[in-house]
């Protein structure tokens, strides 16, 4: 904010002195120009002001603001230079000039210094200046207000919806997703967005107008990060585990590797596979699988109950930590023989097959989750190449 008033007063300034310095450093200049100049001052100033009443309002972002008033500056700097130069102005004009133009900014500074808040100027700490919760309702609710007198406002719509959602007032945000009208229809972000919001009022369930806003996503844009999730998770909770797996599978492709995002859909991947219990028509037989066997140490069959959760997967030695393939399965089943190929893999582009040298790593999940937690026991095979077999793995330790 300092910034903004600094640059606003400044170009204030600046604007002032151009207003009266022209007569003194030309000696005649066309009435129509100095007409036009004014003219396009004050149109400036007005919508200047309106662009800080919608930027308060919050129906205007502070990167739209800031990119608005530069292409005002820039416009209203380029109609200032189309107005012909004038002759060079005579020795007393131009030294009246020069006084102006140094008296002028120096008086200004000094009348805020006396009447104005110089303190506000330096930058405070944000200790105590966070802003409050009945802050945010009070810019959603001034928002909300503004778009009643303006319903034709497509954007605000849009931004008071996902005002509404973030807050957690779903049935708000609902009614302000209704009111963007057909606008929505050709924006795919924003059908994932309702269809989200209309599935977390119904507890999750997708059936009926948040599956057909999905659908529409899709058909607009067929690689939407949103509306993909969205289309698993559907087919997940209807047991399309297989449709579910290809809905995933193709929003894996679409996300960074070492994301958060990438490793749960990974996750999720994994479990819509197992509960599918299908397996590939045939497997891997290049020579690229590795096989062993997983032991658990009887010190800590205690701790192991038969539920618990077994993964076994291989990581490439010196490359992404992504698993090239993993196995789920119960901890009663140790000891277990293993064979992990290109059929486990849970990404499409990071196959077992595309690496030389792997190392296979076994662990033990008391909550089924499939990244590494604290408690879990682990074991891991020195490493080993692609192709290796009778790889022993003894689960000994538990993770920090």
């Amino acid at each position: 904010m300092n910034i903004t008033f600094l640059s606003a007063a400044a170009l204030l300034v600046l604007l002032v002195l151009g207003l009266l310095l022209r007569p003194l450093l030309r000696r005649a200049a066309p009435s129509t120009a100095a007409s036009r100049l004014a003219l396009n001052t004050a149109i400036y100033r007005d919508q200047i002001a309106e662009l800080e009443r919608d930027r308060a309002a919050g129906s205007l972002s502070e990167t739209d603001y800031d990119q608005s008033r530069a292409e005002l500056q820039r416009r209203l700097l380029a109609d200032a230079g189309d107005i012909d130069a004038p002759p060079p102005p005579s020795g007393p004009a131009w030294r009246a000039a020069l006084v102006l133009g140094l008296a002028l900014p120096i008086a200004a500074a000094a009348l805020y210094a006396w009447l104005g808040t110089p303190a506000a100027l330096v930058p405070q700490s944000t200790v105590g200046h966070e802003v409050t919760q009945a802050q945010i309702e009070q810019m959603v609710a001034t928002l909300a207000a503004r778009l009643e007198k303006h319903p034709e406002d497509v954007k605000g719509w849009v931004m008071l919806a996902r005002s509404y959602k973030a807050l957690g007032r779903v049935d708000d945000a609902a009614r302000a997703f209704a009111r963007i009208g057909d606008a929505m229809n050709k924006d795919p972000e924003l059908l994932a967005e309702y269809a989200d919001l209309l599935a977390t009022r119904a507890d999750g369930n997708l059936d009926g107008k948040p599956m057909e806003l999905v659908n529409k996503a899709l058909a607009l844009d067929p690689n939407n990060t949103m509306a993909l999730a969205l289309a698993g998770t559907a087919a997940y909770r209807r047991q399309d585990f297989p449709g579910a797996v290809s809905y995933w599978e193709k929003l894996q492709k679409l996300l960074p590797p070492e994301s958060e995002d990438a490793k749960s859909i990974a996750e999720a991947i994994v479990e819509a596979r197992n509960k599918a219990g299908a397996k590939p028509e045939s497997r891997a037989v290049s020579g690229k699988e590795v096989s062993g066997r997983v032991t658990l140490a009887p010190a800590l069959a205690a701790k192991v109950q038969p539920g618990d959760t077994l993964f076994i997967f291989a990581r490439a030695v010196g490359g992404s930590r992504m698993p090239l393939a993993v196995l789920r399965a119960r901890a009663g089943d140790l000891p277990l023989a293993f064979t992990l190929d290109d059929s486990l893999a849970i990404n499409p582009q990071l196959k077992l097959s595309g690496a030389s040298e792997v190392k296979i790593e076994a662990r033990i999940s008391k909550s089924g989750n499939a990244t590494p937690q604290k408690g879990d026991l682990i074991g891991e095979s020195a490493i080993v190449k692609t192709g290796a077999k009778g790889v022993n793995i003894v689960i000994g330790r538990a993770a920090p």
